[in-house]
């Protein structure tokens, strides 16, 4: 509610803020800002990056209402829904559309709340999208979606910060196996190719920087990405540069190098 605003904690860096600096967002404060700067030092293509993130995210939906026929939508992790988001593509092709936003820091969802309170088809649920059996049972997520009915989840940047202990490849199993039949699930996730390129020097770096900052951050190969949808039914390109899948248009300029960095697929169950 809009109340709980005054509650957020300005002084400490928050991954849900630094990500809506990094798509141009205005819900961030100077704390956030210094990391996003940080972060630009070692990759100044970083913020180009970061807006691509967010034009896959919209494809996605758009995809997923439109020729997927989906009209509900499950985002974990998705930090603030601003800029442009998934409620926001997804409803203006389907203005029926039902959108459930999770997070786990309840200051995020608190600001959330207040900023979608007068969309009565989107929620935001406190919830941690490691613990995917007790978030499928939050009421806010069950009382909004209709699990009998396809659905499309939505995994934006947010495994890479799931540790190997933690098992991403297992909670996306559970997740995957409480949707329905014709439902999809999209996934991005940051990229090292563990070649001795310079991308994949560009990913240790950047992964050890971020660590520093803001705690857990994982590349991870083609490969472990790739498991993470559980066997599912990729849509062509299948796992591909996020700049790859299904473009709006010809592409004018060369991808940055962060650009390569980060893959991304979605997979029809």
């Amino acid at each position: 509610m809009s109340d709980a605003i005054p509650q957020i904690d300005t002084s400490t860096p928050s991954i849900a803020r630094v990500y809506d600096a990094f798509v141009g967002g205005k819900d961030n404060f100077e704390v956030d800002r210094e990391v996003y700067r940080k972060i630009l030092e070692l990759a100044p293509e970083a913020a180009e990056v970061g807006k691509q993130c967010r034009a896959w995210l919209i494809r996605v939906v758009r995809f997923m209402a439109a020729q997927g026929g989906i009209d509900q939508f499950l985002d974990l992790g998705s930090g603030l829904p601003t800029a442009e988001n998934t409620h926001q593509a997804a409803q203006r092709i389907n203005p029926d559309a039902h959108v459930v936003y999770v997070d786990n820091d309840p200051a995020v969802a608190a600001h959330g709340r207040a900023l979608l309170e007068e969309n009565d088809r989107t929620h935001f649920a406190v919830g941690d999208l490691r613990h995917p059996a007790e978030l499928l049972e939050d009421p806010i997520v069950a009382g909004n979606l209709d699990f009998s009915r396809p659905i499309g989840l939505i995994q934006c940047n947010t495994l890479h910060h799931v540790t190997e202990e933690e098992g991403p490849a297992e909670i996306m199993r559970t997740y995957i196996d409480a949707l329905a039949p014709g439902s999809f699930v999209a996934i991005s996730h940051l990229y090292n190719p563990d070649d001795g390129s310079e991308l994949a020097k560009l990913a240790a770096e950047s992964q050890a920087r971020f660590n520093q900052m803001m705690g857990s951050c994982f590349y991870r190969s083609r490969a472990e990405i790739e498991a993470m949808f559980g066997g599912l039914e990729l849509i062509e390109p299948g796992v591909s540069y996020l700049f790859d899948w299904w473009p709006d248009g010809p592409q004018l300029t060369p991808p940055s190098t962060g650009a390569h960095n980060l893959l991304g697929g979605v997979a029809r169950k």
